[in-house]
Order: structure tokens, then sequence, then C-alpha cells
């Protein structure tokens, strides 16, 4: 078992439905499209948590490249996935890479990598450069900027929609850690 999916589906809990939150029913964090794309058809109440599992396992853990960055940073890596089951894996992993090119002293200790939401292979050779230079204050720093910019994420979407002011003192209590 993987003690972050575990945390995660701890955090998420079980069957929530808000009207006014537009990804609709939830069961351990899987919204209903998320079920549903992954072949669930059944009422979202019903979603066992082995099934949760397995689609945060593959949808918010190995499909977006976290499984190996925890390898490198096992804090890093439950950042990213904990954003990543809230807001979709793309702007998890953007941050990362925007904060890996900003702190690399403008490419003298590693090349920029570019920025399009894949981790790959220089994404992972940067984190390595960067873990390896700045060592556990380093990786603390990193998780720091990654809250910081999950926390700049959540305050423009309910400033974008006001619907979504009745989330955010959640979202940032709960998510921003």
């Amino acid at each position: 078992m993987n003690p972050i999916i575990d945390g995660i589906i701890a955090l998420e809990g079980g069957y929530v439905f808000n009207p006014k939150d537009k990804g609709g029913a939830t069961h351990w964090g899987i919204t209903e499209a998320t079920a549903r794309a992954h072949g669930y058809a059944g009422d979202m109440r019903d979603l066992t948590r082995a099934e949760a599992y397995a689609i945060l396992e593959e949808d918010y853990w190995i499909k977006p490249g976290f499984d190996v960055i925890s390898t490198l940073s096992w804090p890093v890596s439950f950042e990213l996935c904990d954003a990543a089951v809230n807001i979709g894996a793309y702007h998890p992993s953007t941050w990362l890479q925007r904060w890996l090119n900003v702190f690399n002293h403008q490419g003298k200790r590693y090349p920029d990598v570019h920025v399009d939401g894949n981790i790959g292979s220089r994404t992972l050779a940067a984190l390595e450069h960067y873990l390896a230079w700045r060592g556990q204050e380093g990786e603390a720093v990193l998780v720091k900027a990654l809250n910081c910019s999950q926390g700049t994420y959540y305050l423009n979407v309910a400033e974008k929609n006001h619907n979504n002011e009745q989330f955010i003192y959640g979202w940032i209590k709960n998510r921003v850690t």
C-alpha cells in the first residue's frame, strides 16, 4: 500500500455532494466524472475505497510520474500528488518545473527544463541536482514553494468564481500544508 494514497483517502473522507461544487459528487476524493472515465457505473456513494485507491494511484501517482519523484523526495512527491487529486496533475507538475527553473541560479547549477507539465528525464535530473545541491533544507523550501503556487491557484479560482469562496478556507486549511 502507498501511504501517500492512504493519507489522501483519509483526508478526502467519504461521500460528499455540494451542488455549488463544480466537481459534483465525490467519494474518497474521486469525482463522478473521473470514476466514470475509469468505467465505474454505480452510485458514487457505493464507490469502494479499493476502487478509489486504484484510481488515485493510477491518475495522480503513476501516470504523472510522481511515483518516480518519490525515489528522490517523498515530501515533494506527496505535495504534488495531494495537489493533483484536488486540481489535476498538470498544474502541480508545471509548478515543480517553474520552481526548479528559478532555483537554478540562471542555469548555473543545472539547465532549465521545458515547462510542459510532463515529468520526464530532464525534470527528474533537475530535481536530483537541486536536491544534491540544497539538501534537506532545499527540499523543505521546494515544498513550501509548491504550497505558495497552490495557494495562489486557489485564490485565483475563488476570485474568478465567487461560488468558490465557500471552499477556499478549507482548501487552504487542508490542502496547502
